[in-house]
């Protein structure tokens, strides 16, 4: 879940300029990539060599910002699978936090949906994905501020809207906007890191946001009774999926530690599914603070966990991802099926029963 920042909105919130919001959400990023001597450029991205087939060597270490996983390995027996130390299990999740700690070598390994990768590659930080997961469901509900009028996307014309390009948050609003027949321009896109759209909510500083859970079961208990409201979407944000820095996939003890993590994050995830009981009061409950009502009602809103065999349709998706975030200004026009490390196609799928494997 995204941590909760109580920054004062009034020096963070801008309204997005169209190809002025890649500097204004980059600049960070930026910054460290021009200063750092290490820095290389995306037409060199390819990881070198034959994915190692064995178990890391003793002694290798990844930093894991996979904070699922790490609730799942013990109680789901696999943590004695684990061939490598991870020397740190940082409690971040938010796409433009990923980056940066790529980008600052603190991070070798973390999940995310399937936008960051794209913004990284857009700001010349060099990624790749090794696993993919994919959700065919919507995760996200758009909620409107406390005494919102607003009951549809329709409804969006002329509001403003908290918007994170990098992240998948801010694709789900494009695909919503496109859909329901609005330009970019009909509305104001705001320009904030998911972090901050329940202090911008709450302070009415902007009148809608995508949430998923369970940051939106906890805002509308508390919001609710002052007229906030989840408006539902049948926009999906197909992909989950592992990435890791080009420089961590080019060390063969890495790779070997990388190999060997995704059939563990693809097993607990099929875990927490079978077993929701216990991932329920584990993750929702003492994680994450919710009732186990709430959090009976989250899980029973999912679909199982899919591992594509192929990785054709998501790359597909990627594209078409990208493309709408080029048509709007957003990044520049890119091919991103360099971003999709095929040395671990079909990893993920193999290492789960045949029924949480999607073939088509």
């Amino acid at each position: 879940m995204p941590r909760h920042r109580s920054n004062d909105l009034s020096t963070t919130t801008r309204t997005v300029g169209r190809r002025s919001f890649l500097a204004l959400a980059t600049g960070t990023v930026l910054g460290l990539t021009a200063c750092s001597p290490q820095t290389k450029s995306v037409a060199s991205s390819e990881p070198a060599g034959k994915l190692p087939s064995g178990a890391p060597p003793p002694g290798t270490k990844l930093t894991v910002a996979v904070r699922t996983t790490r609730l799942q390995l013990e109680p789901a027996g696999l943590k004695k699978d684990l061939a490598f130390t991870v020397s740190e299990w940082p409690n971040l999740s938010a796409g433009p936090d990923i980056i940066q700690g790529f980008r600052a070598q603190s991070i070798d390994l973390a999940s995310n949906a399937g936008i960051p990768p794209i913004q990284a590659k857009a700001i010349g930080v060099d990624t790749k994905i090794v696993a993919v997961q994919v959700r065919p469901r919507p995760i996200y509900t758009f909620a409107t501020a406390p005494g919102s009028d607003i009951a549809s996307v329709e409804d969006f014309r002329g509001k403003k809207i908290g918007f994170s390009q990098g992240q998948a948050q801010g694709v789900v609003v494009l695909r919503a906007l496109k859909k329901a027949g609005l330009k970019n321009s009909d509305v104001e896109l705001v320009a904030l890191p998911s972090t901050q759209f329940l202090t911008a909510l709450q302070s009415k500083q902007v009148d809608v946001a995508p949430l998923g859970e369970p940051t939106l079961t906890k805002y509308l208990d508390q919001y609710g009774k002052d007229g906030a409201t989840g408006v539902k979407t049948d926009v999906v944000d197909l992909l989950t999926v592992l990435w890791a820095p080009v420089e961590v996939l080019d060390d063969p003890a890495k790779a070997a530690a990388v190999r060997s993590f995704v059939p563990l994050w693809a097993k607990g995830l099929v875990w927490a599914w079978e077993n929701s009981d216990e991932w329920i009061d584990t993750y929702y409950v003492k994680d994450q603070g919710v009732s186990e009502a709430d959090g009976r009602r989250i899980v029973s809103s999912l679909h199982q966990p899919q591992f594509p065999v192929s990785w054709d349709k998501a790359i597909a998706w990627e594209q078409e991802t990208a493309d709408l975030m080029a048509e709007g200004g957003f990044v520049p026009k890119q091919d991103v099926a360099d971003l999709f490390d095929r040395r671990f196609e079909g990893l993920a799928a193999e290492s789960v029963p045949a029924k949480y494997r999607e073939t088509s």
